[in-house]
């Protein structure tokens, strides 16, 4: 074991599929994959890479940190009461604990994600 885990832009393996929850679903049908890269041994860590189609979601951290790295796409996040914020490939951005807001995505995107709980 060395310590480092390399995060594949494109992984090989076959993805979790999803859909939104019905209680998160604002608008669309977005479909979500996700290739978990790796995970700390107490489930505390996660890292690897996702994938949304457009759509509009409500986003509730909770008691999760979320850094974001988008690899393609646009999406625009407007967080509760506030002004929303695009971002595009390229872009990287944290959603903190207790974060509360809607999650727009108007290009198919791909991140990569770290969380941290």
């Amino acid at each position: 074991m060395t310590g480092i885990h390399r995060i594949d832009h494109n992984p090989t393996f076959a993805p979790k599929e999803s859909v939104a929850a019905p209680d998160r679903l604002i608008s669309g049908d977005p479909h979500f994959k996700s290739w978990p890269m790796d995970e700390a041994k107490d489930g505390t860590v996660k890292t690897g890479v996702w994938e949304g189609t457009p759509g509009v979601t409500h986003s509730i951290k909770g008691d999760t940190f979320e850094f974001c790295h988008l690899l393609a796409g646009v999406i625009e996040l407007t967080p509760k009461d506030g002004e929303p914020v695009v971002y595009r490939a390229g872009d990287s951005f944290v959603m903190k604990p207790g974060f509360v807001g809607v999650w727009k995505t108007i290009e198919t995107v791909r991140k990569i994600y770290v969380t941290v709980t």
